[in-house]
């Protein structure tokens, strides 16, 4: 099962656009990805109001999980773009 550690880099927390941003890529990905935080709370991550309850700031760290595809790096990789675009 594809896994991505990563840290929020956004100066401002995850807002409504990058949220967004993450739950479009999500949704039209074939496979759930979940995103967990450090605390083992545990969304959807197609989710824009999930997601947002979560109220991520710079430095949490969350874990993206999906099942294996073939395209499962890649989008992993692309939302891991949203949350750390210094990455």
């Amino acid at each position: 099962m594809p896994i991505r550690h990563v840290v929020v880099s956004a100066r401002d927390g995850m807002h409504a656009r990058p949220v967004a941003e993450l739950a479009r890529l999500a949704l039209d990905h074939a496979k759930p990805i979940t995103l967990t935080t450090a605390t083992g709370v545990t969304v959807d991550a197609g989710s824009v109001l999930a997601v947002m309850d979560l109220a991520l700031s710079a430095g949490d760290e969350v874990k993206l999980e999906t099942a294996a595809s073939p395209s499962a790096d890649q989008v992993l990789d692309e939302l891991v773009a949203v949350l750390d675009p210094r990455a």
